[in-house]
């Protein structure tokens, strides 16, 4: 049964999704006249603000809708989905997943102003919205929205809640010796105290840890950096050249390369999954463009911040070339190299805290599609069966389930790519409106103007 549902995993996301995945990107890029590039300044400064919006409709702020979406994207593929493409497809895959988030990018910022321009109020007087939002509202397909909440609320469970903390079991008994029963028992009892508590809570909950365990990992790579300066400039032309020629591969496989590092990449960030706009709806703004430029800054963040500090290191180590090591061990092994002492403790608490969040994040994302499914009443009982996995996550055997997540988080995809394409009239609409809404409510302040 696993390798059948390997090979149907391998089948979702071949080449034909990661071309749609990708070429979205760049279409939404040309659409948008090279927004991202543009913009990104504004976008972080409207992340960072020290004066969220407060007094809009919504749940949550700007800067916890996006932790909230942080903590979904910033997990283990931070650590362990990079380690494997750089030893599945050379030094150059690290330089395909920068190409990937940058169009990536684009399309996030298109979730995210379609879920805030779709979204409801629901019975509960929460916000509601997402891809099966935009779908139902802005197309009138209500079948594809109900395909996308089913693979949402199951995919939850598997890369969601089971596949993380078992990793967390796994590395806890690993670095400390503790027995998985304990460390399942300890992380249910946690996950249940934020997640019963609603997006509100999660919210709070993820502005505190994301940026902690950001700051925490990314500090300790760039530690590691600062100290083999030397090898910097060899390392990127390394990623650069290898990029293009494959040499690391044998008989050098540029689509090999290519591969890896796109699926990687969108694997960590998941610009395009249709994940993150959930979180985006639930945001304080003024408007569906504020947010969208704020969800953006999550890809560049996820992706060019915090991958790039293991893909860096991981090359600079050299021991991506020893087929011994894989995954999280094998960046626990470079830190510890190249950071005698603190550096496998700098990855080992990472990967703690990243897969922790991802739970919060896909609480919220499940959540919300059961919710889409079955009505406002089914959300306590969700919320009580994904604590459940968690406990159960942590002590079983997660073969299968690691093939399942991937084959229903891959066809997540496919609805909500048909969703921005189909919609992307509205997202160019909406991005111009959003543009004289600035300098009509702010024409004399230059900080908030954007670009042409």
């Amino acid at each position: 049964m696993e390798k059948f549902l390997s090979v149907i995993s391998d089948i979702v996301w071949g080449p034909p999704l990661l071309i749609l995945l990708v070429g979205t990107g760049i279409y939404l890029t040309f659409r948008l006249s090279f927004l991202q590039f543009i913009e990104l300044p504004h976008a972080l400064k409207l992340a960072f603000s020290r004066n969220q919006d407060n007094s809009s409709k919504g749940d949550i702020s700007h800067f916890q809708s996006l932790m909230t979406a942080l903590a979904a994207t910033i997990g283990t593929g931070n650590i362990a989905g990079v380690a494997t493409a750089v030893v599945a497809g050379g030094p150059g895959a690290v330089f395909w997943m920068w190409i990937t988030a940058v169009f990536g990018m684009a399309t996030k910022y298109a979730e995210a102003i379609l879920a805030v321009k779709y979204r409801i109020t629901g019975e509960n007087g929460q916000m509601s919205g997402g891809p099966m939002y935009y779908i139902e509202r802005g197309l009138g397909w209500k079948w594809l929205a109900v395909c996308f909440a089913f693979l949402g609320s199951l995919a939850a469970f598997g890369i969601g809640s089971s596949v993380q903390s078992n990793s967390v079991a796994s590395s806890v008994q690993a670095s400390f010796g503790v027995n998985p029963w304990i460390t399942a028992t300890v992380l249910t009892a946690i996950t249940a105290l934020v997640i019963l508590g609603g997006i509100k809570s999660i919210g709070r909950a993820a502005s505190v840890i994301v940026p902690f365990m950001a700051i925490f990992y990314v500090l300790g790579g760039l530690v590691i950096i600062f100290m083999h300066i030397d090898k910097v400039p060899a390392t990127i032309s390394l990623i650069f050249t290898d990029a293009f020629t494959g040499q690391a591969m044998a008989g050098g496989a540029i689509g090999t390369v290519i591969r890896y590092g796109v699926a990687r990449g969108v694997f960590s960030n998941e610009a395009g999954m249709g994940s993150a706009p959930i979180a985006a709806a639930a945001a304080k703004t003024d408007h569906p463009g504020r947010q969208a430029l704020v969800s953006m800054t999550g890809t560049f963040l996820d992706t060019i911040v915090v991958c790039s500090i293991t893909g860096i290191t991981l090359v600079m180590s050299g021991l991506y070339t020893d087929k011994k090591l894989e995954g999280a061990a094998l960046t626990t092994e470079a830190f510890s190299q190249m950071l005698p002492g603190p550096g496998g403790w700098i990855v080992t608490i990472g990967l703690i805290f990243f897969a922790y969040s991802t739970v919060l994040g896909w609480s919220y994302y499940g959540e919300k599609c059961f919710e889409y499914l079955f009505g406002n009443k089914s959300v306590v009982g969700y919320r009580i069966v994904y604590t459940g996995s968690v406990f159960l996550g942590a002590v079983a055997n997660l073969g299968l389930v690691w093939s399942i997540a991937d084959i229903f988080n891959g066809l997540m995809a496919l609805p909500n790519l048909i969703g921005l394409l189909a919609l992307s009239g509205v997202v160019v609409a909406e991005t111009r409106h959003y543009r004289k809404h600035v300098k009509r409510t702010s024409p004399n302040n230059p900080s908030n103007r954007v670009g042409a």
